[in-house]
C-alpha cells in the first residue's frame, strides 16, 4: 500500500460526520468496460491530453469554484466551447473571465425551477447541439431547509439537474455522440440510508442526518444517470455517473467550523487536489473510448461496480425515482419530441465552423 492508500485508511474515520466511513462495500472493475491507465492521482489535464475537443460544446453546472471551475478551465484548453453556470451571473462571469477559451457564463440556482428553466432556454437559444452536459454542481448543508416541500439535498442536488437534462435532452441528440456526465459520491453506497431512497419521507422528517440526507441525494444522483441510460438505450446518448474523490472545495463551507477544520485535515493527508478530483469528470465527458458506455460509476477514472447490500445498480428503485421525479416537476418539464434539424440551419456550431 502507498502512503496516499495508508493515510486515507487510517484517517478516514477521524472525520465520519463530514466523510462517509472508511470502511463501506468493496468495489471492482466493471465488465466490459475499457481499463484506463489513469487512476486516483491523474489529473484532468492529463487524461484530456491528446484530445482535441474543437467544435465541441459543454455545459457544465457550478462552474464557478472546485472542480466544476477546474473542468470547465480543462475542456476550453483542449478547445470546448464551455457554458458555464454559477448560482448567480456575477459568480459565473468571473469564472469564466479566468479561463482560457471560449466560454459563456449562464445564471442558474438549482433550488429555483424557473432560474433552471430560464438557463436552460438561454441555453437552447443558442440553436446548437450539446455534446456534453456535466452536471456537477452541488450542496452539502447542516440544517434540515425545505425548498418546494421537500428536503434541500434532494431537490438541489437531483431533481434540479433532473429538469436542466429534461429541457436540454434534445440539444444532444443533434450531438455525434451526446454525454451526461453526472457527479455524485461514493457516499451514495456508504451513507445512504439502508432501503436507499425514502420515497415515503421525502421532506427528512424521521431522525433527519445532514450526512445521511446529502448522500440519499448522492444516490439519486447515481440511480437518474443509471435510469437516464436505460431510456437512452439505441441513442447515441450515453450517461454516466462518478464519485470524484475527497477534495477540499466549498460544498463544506455550511458544515460547523470544527467538522470543517476536520474535513480539511483529511483532504490534506489523504484526499486529492482540486486538478484531480476533475480527471474522473473530464475522463467520462472525453474520453474516445467510452463511446459506447453507459450506465456505469465511476470511481478514480475507471467503471466499478459496487458490491455487497447497496442500491447501486437498483433497477428497480431508478425506475420508481424516475417516476416520483417527473411527478415532483412536471410543470417544468418538456415533453421530448422528435428534433427538427431546421432549427440548426443558423446555430452556433455552424457559426463557429464558419
Amino acid at each position: 500500500m502507498n502512503r496516499r492508500g495508508f493515510l486515507k485508511t487510517a484517517s478516514a474515520a477521524a472525520i465520519v460526520p463530514v466523510i462517509p466511513g472508511c470502511g463501506g462495500p468493496a468495489v471492482m472493475p466493471a465488465t466490459d468496460v475499457p481499463v484506463s491507465s489513469f487512476g486516483a492521482e491523474s489529473t484532468a489535464e492529463e487524461v484530456t491530453e491528446g484530445i482535441d475537443l474543437t467544435g465541441k460544446i459543454a455545459v457544465v453546472t457550478g462552474c464557478n469554484s472546485g472542480i466544476g471551475f477546474e473542468t470547465m478551465r480543462v475542456l476550453a484548453l483542449r478547445g470546448a466551447y464551455v457554458i458555464g453556470t454559477g448560482r448567480t451571473l456575477e459568480k459565473a462571469e468571473a469564472a469564466c473571465a479566468l479561463v482560457k477559451g471560449i466560454t459563456t457564463p449562464v445564471q442558474m440556482e438549482l433550488s429555483d425551477y424557473d432560474s433552471i428553466v430560464k438557463c436552460a432556454e438561454l441555453i437552447r437559444s443558442m440553436n446548437s447541439p450539446i455534446d456534453m452536459l456535466i452536471c456537477n454542481a452541488g450542496m452539502r448543508g447542516a440544517e434540515r431547509e425545505l425548498v418546494h416541500g421537500l428536503e434541500k439535498h434532494f431537490v438541489v442536488n437531483h431533481l434540479g439537474h433532473f429538469i436542466l437534462v429534461n429541457r436540454l435532452l434534445d440539444r444532444l441528440y443533434f450531438s455525434w455522440q451526446g454525454r451526461v456526465v453526472v457527479v455524485g459520491s461514493w457516499a451514495a453506497y456508504r451513507s445512504a440510508p439502508e432501503e436507499g431512497i425514502q420515497f415515503d419521507d421525502l421532506r427528512a422528517t424521521r431522525d433527519y442526518s445532514a450526512s445521511q440526507a446529502y448522500a440519499h441525494s448522492k444516490l439519486a444522483n447515481v440511480l437518474f444517470s443509471y435510469e437516464l441510460a436505460r431510456l437512452l438505450k439505441g441513442t447515441r446518448i450515453t450517461s454516466n455517473s462518478l464519485h470524484p474523490g475527497v477534495i477540499n472545495t466549498n460544498i463544506a463551507r455550511n458544515v460547523s467550523p470544527i467538522l470543517r477544520a476536520g474535513f480539511g485535515l483529511l483532504t490534506r493527508l489523504s484526499g486529492k487536489t482540486i486538478e484531480e478530483g476533475a480527471a474522473t469528470s473530464c475522463y467520462v465527458a472525453t474520453s474516445p473510448r467510452l463511446g459506447a458506455t453507459s450506465g456505469e460509476y465511476f470511481e478514480d477514472c475507471n467503471a466499478v461496480t459496487v458490491l455487497g447490500d447497496n442500491h447501486m445498480h437498483d433497477r428497480e428503485q431508478a425506475s420508481r425515482l424516475w417516476l416520483v421525479s417527473e411527478q415532483l416537476t412536471q410543470d417544468y418539464l418538456v415533453e421530448l419530441k422528435r428534433p427538427d434539424w431546421s432549427e440548426f440551419e443558423n446555430g452556433l456550431r455552424k457559426k463557429r465552423a464558419n
